[in-house]
């Protein structure tokens, strides 16, 4: 304000006192802002300020209070207004941040009282150890466990393609010297082409298989935590994904196999009796599905329709008047060959139209292929059981004799499931298991470093809370030292 304007001390106490303009400030202030002069600079314009307050005679009379006068004061006094404000904002939010982290810290003491707050990224670390730990227990199986797995495993995956491709159709010659050909020719082609990516991937199938066992295994603990089991799944199935077996771990395998399934010559009564119980229980199996087949083909039998009231369907009643006298051929003929002839197949059809069944010669052949499978598995179950005194003749060269060609070729491949578990499981011990070690830490990196996967697998209100209150510390405890930054400050 200039000179000119305050002629009246009255009127300039009335303005600064707030009585002559009675709005809501919180003070008023004298000062001057310029000359009027616009080349004047910020200082220059502070130098006359000063001055115009330090020879004003108005002032110098003690009508307005000091602490009233220059911009200077007014900057201070608004100073002084907006940090009291942010300060009584601050406390407030300081409180509200006190109360939601009681309230949180409440719920955790109520539904989580002997965990510890953990959040994502120290559950992840924590998980992280448990999948590591896992790891080292595979170490920990024995030889012996590795290859029965194994052993098991591959033929698992083999049996039936040693039954349906090499066994019966030799078998089902009828010829001892044909089905010894055959089965030399079947097993090295075999052996050559499908026998070793198949025992690679039951390799890789049982690594995989002991580590997810030792992983529920955990589960069945008492201290199990739930809170893991996703990050620990998706962590083994991305490994599993990455990993591969060795290159050269199925070409030593091929020469393994190929030089084991070349021996046809059992030196041993424990291997021929090993050889005989493999043949009667992978028989005594096929048997099973086999019967299988044909209740649900045939329908419930006498015994279960007089007893329990069950009935055959029309289609099932015409299977099995078909059966009946499919069986009569084979009765007739212990050796038939595998297939009918027309001329069976025509005395069939006419021998039932005769019953009152009309069926065609496909429908005979349908029901041929499961009662002749029957008939063939149950002979040679017989022969197992004779062979198992048998031993000593094949031994001194009666082999024609004995009719035990199939107990020597289940010994062939028994010997080749045992060489190749045995090489397999060498392979685990020495180097996939460490390989698939070095897999999972690089996954378990690569989750480290990322959010979003953490979020996606790490979930649930316990985990929402710890974050929660890991986010309202932090806030409080930010303002609670810009409190104590202001508060020096004044």
């Amino acid at each position: 304000m200039a000179e000119k304007v305050l002629t009246n001390p009255e009127r300039v106490r009335k303005i600064l006192s707030g009585k002559l303009f009675p709005m809501k400030a919180l003070g008023y202030f004298a000062v001057v802002t310029g000359r009027g002069e616009k080349d004047d600079s910020i200082q220059a314009i502070k130098d006359y300020e000063e001055k115009f307050f330090r020879n004003s005679k108005l002032f110098k009379d003690g009508l307005v209070m000091s602490g009233q006068m220059t911009t200077r004061n007014l900057s201070l006094a608004v100073a002084e207004c907006f940090w009291k404000m942010v300060r009584e904002t601050v406390e407030q939010q300081a409180d509200a941040f006190k109360a939601t982290r009681f309230n949180l810290e409440t719920e955790w003491k109520n539904n989580y009282p002997r965990l510890r707050e953990l959040n994502r990224d120290e559950l992840f670390e924590k998980a992280r150890g448990e999948i590591l730990d896992e790891i080292v227990n595979l170490s920990q199986l024995s030889p012996r466990h590795w290859e029965e797995v194994l052993l098991s495993r591959i033929w698992e995956k083999v049996s039936m393609h040693v039954f349906e491709n090499i066994y019966l159709p030799a078998a089902q010659s009828g010829d001892p010297g044909t089905f010894n050909t055959a089965v030399d020719i079947k097993l090295k082609q075999w052996a050559e082409q499908q026998l070793p990516a198949k025992s690679v991937e039951s390799g890789w199938e049982c690594l995989k298989q002991e580590f997810i066992n030792f992983m529920n295994k955990e589960k069945q603990s008492p201290d199990h935590d739930g809170i893991f089991d996703n990050i620990k799944n998706a962590v083994v199935n991305e490994a599993v994904d990455r990993h591969s077996w060795e290159d050269k771990a199925s070409e030593m395998l091929r020469v393994i196999q190929l030089n084991t399934l070349e021996d046809c010559h059992v030196n041993d009564k424990r291997d021929w009796d090993e050889a005989v119980r493999f043949l009667e229980s992978s028989v005594k199996e096929k048997l099973q599905s086999t019967e299988q087949i044909l209740h649900e083909m045939l329908g419930p039998g006498r015994t279960a329709r007089l007893l329990y009231w069950q009935s055959q369907t029309a289609e099932q009643s015409k299977r099995t008047s078909v059966k009946n006298e499919l069986d009569k051929i084979l009765y007739t003929d212990k050796k038939h060959a595998p297939t009918l002839s027309q001329d069976e197949l025509t005395t069939v059809r006419k021998n039932l139209q005769r019953n009152g069944v009309e069926v065609d010669s496909e429908f005979i052949r349908d029901t041929w292929h499961p009662v002749y499978r029957r008939f063939f598995l149950q002979q040679s179950l017989t022969r197992a059981y004779d062979c198992r005194k048998a031993f000593y003749m094949y031994l001194n060269g009666h082999e024609s004799e004995t009719e035990c060609n199939d107990v020597v070729l289940f010994w062939r491949i028994q010997q080749m499931l045992k060489v190749t578990s045995n090489a397999l499981r060498q392979q685990i011990m020495n180097r996939e298991a460490r390989r698939l070690d070095k897999e999972i830490k690089e996954v378990l990196e690569d989750y480290s470093q990322d959010s979003q996967i953490k979020q996606k697998l790490l979930t649930g209100r316990r985990v929402e809370l710890a974050e929660e209150l890991k986010r309202v510390r932090q806030i409080q405890e930010k303002l609670e030292e810009f409190i104590q930054a202001l508060n020096k400050e004044k």
